[in-house]
Parts: C-alpha cells; structure tokens; sequence
C-alpha cells in the first residue's frame, strides 16, 4: 500500500466509524497510564502520543503535570475528533498530522508513546525510519512506550497486515541506543467482545 492510499485508508476509517466501534478503542488507557505515572519524569516532562487519533489518552495527559503535550497521527479526521471532544482543553495540545515514517522532526520530548502504530510497519524500511525519529527525539534518559499486538496476538487489523512483537524482537528493531526497563501484556477486549493480546515495551534511550 503506498503512503497516499495509507493516509486514505486512516481517513476512511476514522470518517465512517465511531471511536467506540474501533477494534482497539478503550474507555480507559489503563496500562498506558499505569505505565506513564510509574515511569514517566511529570515535572516538567514532555510527552507526545503516535498514533494517538481520537484517544483519550490525552484527555488524561491534560490532567498530569506535563508541560508539553503532543499527538501525532496520519489521518487528520481522528485528530480533529479528538480536539473537539476537548473543546478549549484542545489548544493546550500540540496536533500533528503526519506519517510518523515521513516526518523529520517533531522537537524534543522526555516521553514518546505509541499503542498499535509499530505493528503496521511491516516495511523494514519504514521501520528504520520510525525507530531514527524516536531517536532523534529523545534525549538520553528518555523513555519509548510502545505497545503492539504480542506474538499470540492478531495477524491483521483494520484490514492490514500487521507483525507482532515480543520483549525481544522488539529490542532488536530498536537497537542497542534503547535499553528495556519494563515490559507488560495486555489482553484487550474489543468493543465486540473478542479478545486481542499486547505487548507493552519501555525502553530507555541511552
């Protein structure tokens, strides 16, 4: 799928479905919050979510004590979902509507997040693309929160092919500038009631 159509796809989805009928839609980010508040740097800290769309993570993030806050995704109808939902919360938040793979910059941040971005990288190229942002993004000491469907998990979702990860084979798509610090799983209950298994990885840049 060439990157227009890809772009065309993430529209297409997020303008004929609502949040709550997405496979990977959550009332509550639990585990990334969970993750966020044990780990994450608050004061002062600087966090943007890839892939973000309409999630309410960032709803949350509004109520931690980040200085900056980002979103990033492909498909600007989901972001302008999100920034509507927030009403005059939204203007705290930077919107970036962007391929993560094609991007060159997106400034410093201490925190970089993603749930269910990485696992439709199925290029290698655009692989090494993402995890070059990463690193160019976050200072030493910052950490990469990234979460994909795990080994046993889903082979497709929204009608794409997706690869699946664990501790390790993640660790080898990062590098060595990426050391793991914490990993959980994840099995994630679609709003019809199937169940979907995650990998969580945080890896420290070093």
């Amino acid at each position: 799928m060439i990157k227009t159509s890809l772009k065309t796809h993430w529209e297409d989805v997020y303008s004929t479905r609502g949040e709550t009928s997405m496979s990977w839609y959550q009332a509550e980010p639990r585990l990334s919050l969970e993750l966020i508040r044990d780990l994450a740097p608050t004061l002062g800290a600087r966090i943007i979510d890839v892939g973000g769309g309409a999630s309410v993570l960032v709803d949350r993030l509004l109520d931690l004590s980040f200085t900056r806050i980002a979103v990033l995704d492909i498909a600007e109808t989901a972001l302008a979902r999100a920034r509507s939902r927030l009403g005059n919360r939204a203007e705290r938040v930077e919107w970036i509507a962007a391929d993560v793979t094609e991007i060159e910059d997106v400034g410093i941040f201490d925190v970089w997040h993603d749930r269910a971005v990485f696992h439709f990288l199925t290029e290698e190229s655009d692989r090494r693309r993402y995890v070059a942002l990463a690193r160019r993004t976050l200072p030493a000491g910052g950490l990469l929160m990234i979460a994909c469907f795990a080994d046993d998990g889903p082979r497709r979702c929204s009608d794409l092919d997706i690869r699946r990860y664990g501790a390790e084979s993640m660790g080898a798509e990062l590098g060595a500038e990426f050391a793991l610090v914490r990993q959980a799983r994840e099995t994630h209950a679609t709003p019809w009631n199937t169940s979907q298994a995650f990998f969580y990885g945080v890896f420290q840049r070093q």
